[in-house]
Order: C-alpha cells, then structure tokens, then sequence
C-alpha cells in the first residue's frame, strides 16, 4: 500500500474520537488522586480548567509517538501524557487572566476566573505545574520505567513549561503586543508559547518508549514536534482572523489585543502555504529516520486542516 492510500484509509475523526475517550478517562484518573492535594478554594478553579474540553491534541501526540515505537497502549501511556494536559490547562488558565489577555470566553464558556475569581485561578494554576510534575513522576513509575527516564521526563516537562519555554513565550507574547514582529521574533515567540510544549509531547512519548535515551529517534521526534508546533500557531493565526467567535468560542482576537500574526506578516494565503511547508518539515523528519506512523502523519495535517 503506497502512502496517499495508506493515508486515505486512515480514519482521522475516528481515532481522536477514540483517543479523545482515553484521554478524558486518565484525566478523571489523575485529579481523582490530585485534586485531594490542592487548597481547597483553587479545586473548583482546577476542574473546570482542566475539563472544559479542548482537542487533547498534547497527551494524543505522546500516545502515537510512544505507540510508533512499539510501546503498548495497555502500558498506561495515557496516564503519563495527561501531565502535559494539566500543564496546558494551566497555561490556558494563566493566559485569559485579566493581567494577561483579559479574556472572559474560552471553548464557548466563561473563562475560570470569570467564574471563580482572579485569586482561586492564580493559585490553582500554580498548584497544577507541580501536580503535573507529581503526576508525571507517579505515573512513569507506574509504568515500570527506570529512575534514569523518569528523570529525564521530568525535565524535558518542566524545560518546555518553564523559562525556556512556555513562560518565556509567554513574556514575548505581552511585551509584543502593539509592536510589529518580523518572522524571526514570531518564530521564536511561538516556538517557546505553543511549541515547546507540543515538541515536548513528542518527547515524553519518544523517551517512555525508547530503551537509550540517546536515541537517534527521538530528535527525528523533536523536529517532527518543532515544525507542527509553528504550524499549529500559524493555523491558529489562521483561524483567528477568518473565523467568527461563536464558531472558534473564545474572546477576544489576536486583533483586539494589538498582537503580531502570522496573517498580518504573511496575508492569510501566505500562512497557509507556510504552514503546509512545515506539515511537509514534519512528515518528512519521519520518513528520514524510518518511523511509520499514519496516526502522526494524519496528526500532522490536522494541525492546519481544523475549523477551532
């Protein structure tokens, strides 16, 4: 079977649904045995930041590249790359803050601390960064994995959610606004606020899977994540600017807030060409180090073929 058939015959809506079902059930899993953990007033702040939907497109990528390596799904991935979703749902918490973006909706629903108030979200997200951390910890051990690869997930997480990565992102991402970025201060500001952490997904699976850490496979990982982490910025630029609130649910636009785009540097056509380029980055880091995967390479287009 060549690879445009394998990819035709690759049901992409069907394996997220599926996806989508195991994530939701570690997540229930995980602040089961966390929530317990955290001051009392931020735990109504942390569910609903944590289970308000979301495409669940982190822990889903860790899953296939630990699954591309040969790892069983019965080994409970799942519950390792869910810490990666309580990382994003911290930073998602963080980011609509009134200090941040001001943003009262996010996936059709009032925002945390329009709901629970600024204090409850502040401390709630704050807690969740260490229990993701805790959580990573307990679940690879779980798994059977070596102290050596738990240590090293450990910190390829905490690198992408920290200074190197989505906090300094996210820094560059306020001090931008109302200034016009050129390509290379975009790049680097996305590469850190939405692409570390989707690099680092690729990581975590890649390191649970691999029996070296060294392994020539996981930087073939690492670009592969590095090139859909701009994609998936671009597309989300994108969406910004061609698609209304209801049907993206969040508030407000890139535009409200005077931020640097993709489509105000490149036009919308001009993203989008740039956007299928690093799809085609992405594909082709794979096929360079031999790794098959038709879930990443549907993964791979999806990240600039979504409508949210």
């Amino acid at each position: 079977m060549d690879s445009s058939t394998a990819e035709a015959a690759f049901d992409i809506p069907a394996f997220l649904r599926a996806e989508r079902r195991r994530v939701e059930a570690a997540l229930g899993r995980a602040l089961a045995a966390l929530l317990p953990l955290a001051p009392l007033p931020t735990r109504d702040a942390i569910r609903q930041g944590v289970t308000t939907g979301g495409k669940r497109l982190r822990p889903i990528l860790c899953m296939a590249a630990y699954e591309a390596l040969g790892g069983s799904p019965r080994h409970g991935i799942e519950d390792l790359a869910v810490s990666l979703e309580l990382i994003h749902a911290y930073s998602l918490m963080h980011d609509d803050l009134p200090c941040m973006d001001d943003a009262p909706l996010r996936r059709g629903s009032p925002t945390p601390h329009m709901v629970h108030g600024e204090p409850a979200v502040v401390l709630g997200g704050a807690a969740l960064i260490s229990l993701a951390h805790l959580h990573l910890w307990r679940s690879s051990g779980a798994m059977g994995l070596s102290h050596t690869t738990r240590r090293e997930l450990l910190r390829v997480l905490a690198r992408a959610a920290g200074a190197e990565g989505m906090v300094g992102g996210q820094a560059l991402d306020l001090w931008g606004e109302g200034r016009a970025l050129g390509r290379a201060e975009l790049d680097e500001l996305h590469s850190r606020k939405t692409g570390a952490l989707l690099t680092a997904s690729l990581e975590l699976g890649a390191v649970a899977g691999l029996p070296e850490l060294d392994h020539p496979a996981r930087e073939a990982f690492a670009s592969y994540g590095r090139a859909i982490g701009l994609a998936f910025q671009i597309a989300d630029d994108v969406l910004d600017a061609t698609a209304d609130t209801e049907a993206l649910g969040k508030a407000p636009s890139d535009a409200a807030l005077e931020k640097s785009t993709y489509v105000a540097l490149l036009g919308v056509d001009g993203a989008r060409l740039v956007a299928g380029r690093l799809v085609g980055e992405a594909r082709a880091a794979l096929a360079d180090a031999g790794i098959e995967s038709p879930a990443l390479e549907a993964l791979a287009d999806y990240v600039v073929t979504r409508d949210r």
